[in-house]
C-alpha cells in the first residue's frame, strides 16, 4: 500500500491479441531514487509463443490506411490521456525512472510523434528504385519489395525514448510487431502501442509483451526477425544470427582536422557530447584532433562544468540521473578506464549525491596520448568524452565502429575516404552535432534493409 500522500503505483498491463493481460504478481517500475511507481505485468514464455502464434495468423495493418492512423497514433501520444497517464504525467514518470532530465523527455515526445506519423515514408525512402511496392499487372518481368517474414520482435531499451521510433517503420512494411519493453522505462513503448491500437491498429497486430531474460529468449527466437538492444555482449551473442539486428554502442566521435578551427564549432562539440543527457548511441564519446589537443579538451572542460546537478524531473535539469549505489559503480569503472589519461574534467568523481538515494552523473572530460587508445572505445551513460590527438599516419583506423562521425575538414579526399569505410555508419560533414536525426534519413542503415529483399515477378497476376 501507497504512503499517505503517495500516488499509487501505476499499473502498466500487457497488451497482448487479446486486450490487455494483469499478472498476480506483477514487478516493481522503481524510479531513480527507489520508490515504486509503477508495476509491470511480466508474461511468461508460454504467452508469448501464443502471442507469436496470434501474430502469425493476423494480416498486416492494410496499406491504404497506414498513413491515417499513424498520424492519429502520433497526436494521441503526444498530447492524449493514454492508458490513464496524460502527457505531463507520462513525462514525469518516464524522467523519474529513466533518469533522463526532463526537458529531453519532453522534446523526445514531440520527436517521437513526428516519427510516428512519418513511419511509412520513412521506410519507404529505403525502397530500391528498381523495385514496386506490390505486384504488377503487367506480363512482362519486374521486381517487387518483399518481407523477409511476418513477424518482428523488439528488444528495447531503457535509456533513451528514442529508441522507439525505429520500429514503427516495421509496423509500416507490413510486419506484426511483438515489443518487449525495459523494465526500467516501460511507459514509453507502453503508451505508444496503446495509442496505436486506439487509433485502429488491431491487437493481434501489435503486441507490448513485458518479460524476463527467459521469457525474451523464447520472443527472438520466435519472431522471423528481431532487433535487440544492448552492450558488445549483446552484439557478440547474436553478430551470427542473421535474423537479429543488434543495436549496441554507437561510438560517435567528432574529428578536427588542421584546416578547421575547432573554436568555431565549440558549441557543436559541447552539444554533441552533452546534448539528450548524454545517454544516447548519438552522443559524442570522442574527439580526435589534428595537432595538440589540449586545447580543445580544457575548452571542453570549461563548458561542461558549470552543467548544474538537480533531479532529473526539475525543469532545469540537462544531466542524467541514476540509482547511488550504480552512480558509484560506474564512478568506479570510469575511474579504472581512465587510468593513465589526462583529467580535464571528472578525475575527482562523478558523483553529485542528491542526499534521496540518487545521484546525478556529472560530465567527464580525459585526454589520450594516442589515437589508438583502448579507452575510446568505452561509452558511458552520462557525458563522457575522450579527446585524442590524430594524425595523417593513423587514418581511419581510430574511427572505426562509428554510429556517426561528424567530420570538420575541409579536405575532400579524406571526406570520401571516410565514406567509403565500412564501419562508419553516418559521416555529417561540417557544423552538425552527432545527434541529429530525421525522419527518412538512416540510421543506422535503413531498417528496411534488414527486413524486405527485392523479388522478381515474371507473369500476369
Amino acid at each position: 500500500m501507497a504512503a499517505a500522500g503517495t500516488p499509487a503505483p501505476v499499473h502498466l498491463d500487457a497488451l497482448g491479441p487479446r486486450g490487455p493481460y494483469r499478472t498476480r504478481v506483477p514487478a516493481a517500475v522503481r524510479d531513480v531514487t527507489g520508490a515504486e511507481v509503477a508495476r509491470l505485468s511480466l508474461v511468461p514464455p508460454v504467452y508469448v509463443t501464443r502471442a507469436l502464434s496470434a501474430l502469425r495468423t493476423a494480416g498486416p495493418v492494410p496499406a491504404s490506411r497506414i498513413d491515417v492512423l499513424l498520424e492519429a497514433a502520433a497526436e494521441e501520444f503526444a498530447t492524449g490521456t493514454v492508458g490513464g497517464l496524460d502527457v505531463r504525467t507520462y513525462e514525469d514518470l518516464v524522467s523519474r525512472t529513466s533518469g533522463t532530465p526532463l526537458p529531453v523527455v519532453r522534446a523526445a515526445t514531440r520527436g517521437t510523434a513526428r516519427f510516428v506519423a512519418l513511419a511509412r515514408s520513412s521506410a519507404e525512402q529505403g525502397r530500391p528504385r528498381g523495385t514496386l511496392p506490390g505486384p504488377g499487372r503487367t506480363g512482362g518481368g519486374h521486381a517487387v519489395w518483399a518481407r523477409r517474414g511476418d513477424v518482428f520482435a523488439v528488444n528495447a531499451s531503457g535509456n533513451h525514448p528514442g529508441v522507439h521510433r525505429l520500429w514503427l517503420e516495421a509496423l509500416a512494411l507490413g510486419y506484426r510487431v511483438a515489443v518487449r519493453p525495459s523494465r526500467r522505462e516501460p511507459f514509453t513503448p507502453h503508451r505508444l502501442v496503446a495509442a496505436l491500437h486506439h487509433a485502429g491498429v488491431r491487437q493481434d497486430q501489435l503486441v507490448l509483451l513485458p518479460t524476463d531474460h527467459r521469457a525474451a529468449d523464447t520472443l527472438i527466437r520466435g519472431a522471423d526477425r528481431a532487433v535487440v538492444y544492448g552492450g558488445d555482449d549483446v552484439v557478440t551473442r547474436y553478430a551470427g544470427d542473421p535474423r537479429v539486428l543488434p543495436q549496441g554502442p554507437g561510438r560517435s566521435k567528432i574529428l578536427v582536422t588542421a584546416d578547421t578551427d575547432w573554436r568555431r564549432h565549440l558549441d557543436t562539440i559541447v552539444a554533441s557530447v552533452a546534448d539528450e543527457g548524454g545517454t544516447a548511441c548519438v552522443n559524442a564519446t570522442a574527439v580526435l584532433v589534428e595537432g595538440d589537443p589540449a586545447p580543445l579538451a580544457e575548452a571542453l572542460a570549461a563548458r561542461l562544468s558549470p552543467l548544474p546537478g538537480l533531479p532529473p524531473q526539475d525543469e532545469r535539469a540537462v544531466l542524467p540521473v541514476c540509482g547511488l549505489e550504480r552512480a558509484r559503480a560506474l564512478d568506479s569503472h570510469l575511474r579504472f578506464v581512465a587510468a593513465g589519461t589526462r583529467s580535464w574534467l571528472g578525475g575527482d568523481g562523478i558523483v553529485e549525491d542528491l542526499g534521496d538515494g540518487s545521484a546525478v552523473l556529472c560530465p567527464a572530460v580525459h585526454q589520450v596520448d594516442r589515437a589508438g587508445a583502448e579507452q575510446l572505445r568505452t561509452e558511458l551513460p552520462f557525458p563522457c568524452v575522450w579527446v585524442a590527438p590524430w594524425n595523417r599516419t593513423d587514418g581511419t583506423a581510430p574511427l572505426r565502429d562509428t554510429l556517426v562521425l561528424t567530420a570538420l575538414t575541409r579536405d575532400r579526399t579524406l571526406l570520401d575516404t571516410l565514406l567509403a569505410e565500412p564501419t562508419v555508419a553516418n559521416v555529417y560533414v561540417g557544423d552538425h552535432p552527432t545527434y541529429w536525426m530525421a525522419p527518412g534519413v538512416p540510421h543506422d542503415s535503413y531498417l528496411s534493409d534488414f527486413l524486405m529483399r527485392g523479388k522478381a515477378v515474371v507473369g500476369t497476376l
